[in-house]
């Protein structure tokens, strides 16, 4: 079991950054892949991007790549999203979630087994 809270979520403008934190109770923070998802209003929540255990493999949604980086801290048990050359389309509430499951980098939303309560992210124009 894991429990995942998120920070770091507020509103910015266009073009400007902002790094999501997500912080993992448990000992077992390294066996998970952990992820991030996203919904904006009155859309289905989306992947953004995938970290692996070990922190060596990534992977993102096309509309993010060379904009956002994913990370993680095993000795922490946090994983960060920076996010740069922000978008008003990147406004969405977004959620970690972690895989503890074989998947390994999975963008599947099925493939998580544990999500946090979300953060707001708001780009402004």
């Amino acid at each position: 079991q894991v429990q995942l809270v998120e920070s770091g979520g507020g509103l910015v403008q266009a073009g400007g950054s902002l790094r999501l934190s997500c912080a993992a109770s448990g000992r077992t923070f390294s066996s998970y892949a952990m992820g991030w998802f996203r919904q904006a209003p009155g859309k289905e929540r989306e992947f953004v991007a995938v970290i692996s255990r070990s922190g060596r493999r990534t992977y993102y949604t096309d509309s993010v790549k060379g904009r956002f980086t994913i990370s993680r801290d095993n000795a922490k048990r946090t994983v960060y999203l920076q996010m740069n050359s922000l978008k008003p389309e990147d406004t969405a509430v977004y959620y970690c979630a972690a895989d503890e499951g074989d998947s390994g980098t999975s963008a599947r939303r099925v493939d998580y087994d544990y999500w946090g309560q979300g953060t707001q992210v708001t780009v402004s124009s």
